[in-house]
């Protein structure tokens, strides 16, 4: 029953991810999961993950969202999860023995090398999809490890609507669209949540169930893990010759996006994320 890459070894040819390892980026994911977890939790449930099942968590980070599941699946279940990082496989595994937890594992692989030998009854995934270059390889690959009638549930970004929402904002809104340059100069992807119904249906999946969270907030803790995660991508900027000009000076920039809000009595928006679920269940 052991989960393994396919050839053994891991492949070279995947771009960086953008934030980076650091222990700095692991703390602030940890801070965003507590901010998120509500919805990711409500999500899943919707999605139908349940007591006794047999998950997968796809590039499961620092392990919040396997956390999230164990509890959903329960003692008789199994979470499995796969990051290529080991760094963040050890705080994961760190943070899940402290939690008490024992029905989950994690396991150290490029996403599109998993084979495995009983097939899981659900994947998930929560923001992992946008940084790969070729999603649609990946889900065909993952989606034979998917038993037949079992689950495919992510959360993934849309950047649009948030860029809408901070048009009233013009220092803040400077941020997110510098990030979503990065990320697209980076081979990410900042629309993938609209996107997978499209790979979806091009792996001849039902239509899948979709809607969208956007998280709307006036305090300090929303804005401080948007803006650290933009300071994480600071060096893929600097790395594809990304101008910051018009942000002017990066130690003030907390500040004045505090005074700007306060200012125009208003709420920011956190990342809105794209609720995506379908079954396992292949067309003609």
């Amino acid at each position: 029953m052991a989960t393994r890459t396919a050839n053994g070894e891991r492949k070279n040819h995947v771009p960086e991810y953008p934030l980076g390892y650091t222990e700095a980026e692991h703390d602030r994911l940890i801070r965003q999961a507590t901010l998120i977890a509500p919805s990711t939790e409500r999500f899943f449930r919707e999605a139908g993950i349940g007591p006794g099942q047999r998950v997968l968590d796809l590039g499961s980070g620092v392990g919040d969202v396997s956390i999230i599941v164990a509890r959903l699946v329960g003692p008789s279940g199994e979470v499995v999860g796969i990051d290529r990082d080991a760094s963040s496989i050890r705080r994961a595994e760190t943070r899940i023995a402290a939690a008490g937890f024992r029905n989950v594992r994690f396991i150290q692989a490029d996403l599109s090398e998993i084979t495995d030998d009983d097939p899981f009854d659900a994947c998930v995934g929560r923001l992992i999809l946008m940084f790969l270059p070729d999603p649609l390889s990946v889900l065909r690959s993952l989606i034979t490890l998917v038993r037949s009638g079992g689950i495919l549930a992510f959360q993934e970004p849309s950047f649009a609507p948030m860029l809408a929402l901070v048009d009233r904002l013009p220092t803040w809104s400077r941020v997110p669209f510098t990030a979503r340059e990065i990320l697209l100069r980076s081979g990410g992807n900042p629309e993938m949540g609209f996107d997978l119904y499209r790979l979806l249906l091009e792996l001849r999946l039902p239509a899948p169930r979709m809607h969208m969270d956007v998280l709307l907030g006036s305090d300090g803790n929303l804005r401080a893990i948007m803006l650290d995660a933009f300071f994480s991508m600071l060096p893929q900027a600097q790395q594809h010759n990304i101008s910051l000009g018009e942000l002017g000076d990066l130690n003030t920039l907390a500040e004045r996006v505090d005074s700007e809000r306060a200012a125009a009595k208003t709420v920011m928006p956190f990342l809105p994320l794209v609720n995506v679920w379908t079954r396992n269940v292949r067309s003609v």
